[in-house]
């Protein structure tokens, strides 16, 4: 039989039980934590660190000034040209583009957008195989009911641009 005396392990939160080396035991003894290891303290833990809170402000006026968004403006500089089929386009250049004509996403459904001109409001839906315009009956002007239009991917930006804010 094998005695290991225990000054030979320095790690204090290992502890080698007298049952892991009877003879019945296997060959190799049998390690037990114990119970309530000790804490592992560090002198930083030790420090009180001050608590700080950045708060970070602007003005509603820098807001209104502020420029778009610099992943905004990437994505406006990578769109095709207008002549390309806007399924060449990828969904962050048509959701740029979207910006800079002046709609808005909703939060509740990402492909919905909404846009409000001073003769008309419309609802623009980014479908699987087309997209969809939708005059909305509600918004300034004479229409007696939504007036909706489909484009297919397959047209250029350009054509859906002039289709989509000519209006009604």
């Amino acid at each position: 039989m094998y005695t290991i005396p225990s000054s030979t392990f320095t790690n204090s939160n290992v502890s080698l039980s007298a049952s892991s080396l009877s003879p019945s035991s296997q060959k190799f003894p049998i390690f037990h934590p114990p119970l309530f290891p000790k804490p592992f303290l560090s002198p930083f833990s030790l420090r009180k660190q001050p608590f700080t809170i950045p708060v970070l402000c602007k003005s509603p006026e820098a807001e209104e000034e502020a420029s778009p968004p610099p992943q905004e403006d990437e994505w406006l500089q990578k769109l095709p040209e207008k002549s390309k089929p806007l399924y060449s386009h990828s969904l962050p250049c048509i959701e740029a583009w979207l910006k800079s004509l002046g709609f808005f996403q909703t939060k509740d459904d990402r492909a919905v957008w909404f846009i409000h001109k001073p003769d008309w409001h419309a609802q623009l839906s980014l479908d699987v195989t087309d997209l969809y315009i939708r005059y909305l009956k509600s918004g300034p002007g004479n229409l007696e009911k939504d007036v909706e239009r489909r484009f297919s991917y397959a047209l250029s930006r350009e054509d859906i641009e002039n289709a989509v804010l000519g209006g009604p």
